[in-house]
C-alpha cells in the first residue's frame, strides 16, 4: 500500500504524513509540496524539513501561473494586505464570502494534481490536512466535508476506483489535530503556519491565532514560540 500526502509545511499536513508514515512505514509514502506564488517561501523550507525528518520522497510542483490573476492577499502579485484578525472578525466583514486569504479552488487544484502524481506513482490514497475550523463560515469552502465528498467521488471515478481521498481531520477542529501529532511525535518544531515570512510567526495573522489556540488547548506551547527544534 502506498499513499501522498499534501504537505504545506504546517501542522495539519505534517500530522497527516505522520499518520500516513505509521500506517504504511516512510518507504512507500510520497510527499507533495506546491509553490504557488505564495509571499514567502517559508513553508516550502517547512515542507523539505519535515519530509527529510520522515525521510519520504518530496515532490514539488510550481503552480503560480494558475493564480497569476488572483488578487488573494497571499500571493505575491497582491496588492491586499494580510488581515490580522481572527477568522470570526474576517468572516463578519465578508458577507458570507471566503475570507481575503482563500486562494481560488487552491485544494480542488490540489487535490487533481495529487491524483496524477499519485496514480504516477502506484499510489492508492492521498491524504489532506483539511479540517472543520478552516471551514466554518465559509472562510475556506474547499476545506469543507461536502467539498471534500465530491472531490473524493470524482477522483475515485476519475482512477477507476484506483485511488481515494483521506482527510482524517474532516470533522475535527485543529486542537484534535494537534492532539494526534502530539502522540505521534510530530516535529512541529520544523514546521512554518504563519502567513508572513520572517524569522518568527507574527502571532496575528488568522492561521497563527488558530495555531497557537490549538496548542494551548492541549496544554503545550507552540514549540516556535519557544525556539525549539527537534
Amino acid at each position: 500500500m502506498k499513499a501522498l500526502v499534501l504537505c504545506s509545511g504546517g501542522v495539519d499536513s505534517t500530522t497527516c504524513l505522520a499518520i500516513a508514515v505509521e500506517r504504511y512505514g516512510a518507504e512507500n509514502v510520497t510527499a507533495l509540496s506546491v509553490s504557488y506564488g505564495q509571499k514567502h517561501s517559508r513553508e516550502l523550507q517547512a515542507a523539505r524539513d519535515v519530509a527529510d525528518y520522515y525521510g519520504v520522497r518530496l515532490q514539488t510542483l510550481d503552480l503560480a501561473a494558475v493564480f497569476e490573476g488572483s488578487n488573494c492577499s497571499l500571493l505575491s502579485g497582491s496588492d491586499q494586505a494580510i488581515p490580522t484578525e481572527s477568522y470570526d472578525e474576517q468572516l463578519k466583514k465578508t458577507n458570507g464570502a471566503p475570507v481575503s486569504t482563500y486562494v481560488p479552488f487552491r485544494n480542488g487544484l490540489f487535490l487533481s494534481c495529487a491524483a496524477s502524481v499519485a496514480l504516477s506513482r502506484g499510489c492508492e490514497e492521498i491524504f489532506y490536512g483539511a479540517h472543520r475550523d478552516d471551514a466554518a463560515g465559509n472562510a475556506y469552502p474547499d476545506c469543507s466535508e461536502a467539498f471534500n465528498e465530491s472531490m473524493n467521488r470524482a477522483i475515485e471515478l476519475g482512477s477507476g476506483g484506483a485511488l481515494r481521498v483521506t482527510a482524517p481531520f474532516i470533522n475535527q477542529n485543529k486542537a484534535q489535530v494537534v492532539a494526534q501529532g502530539l502522540a505521534l511525535g510530530a516535529p512541529y518544531a520544523l514546521t512554518w503556519s504563519c502567513y508572513e515570512g520572517g524569522g518568527k510567526p507574527c502571532g496575528v495573522c488568522g492561521t497563527c491565532r488558530d495555531r497557537m489556540a490549538a496548542f494551548e488547548a492541549n496544554g503545550v506551547t507552540d514549540p516556535l514560540l519557544k525556539g525549539e527544534t527537534p
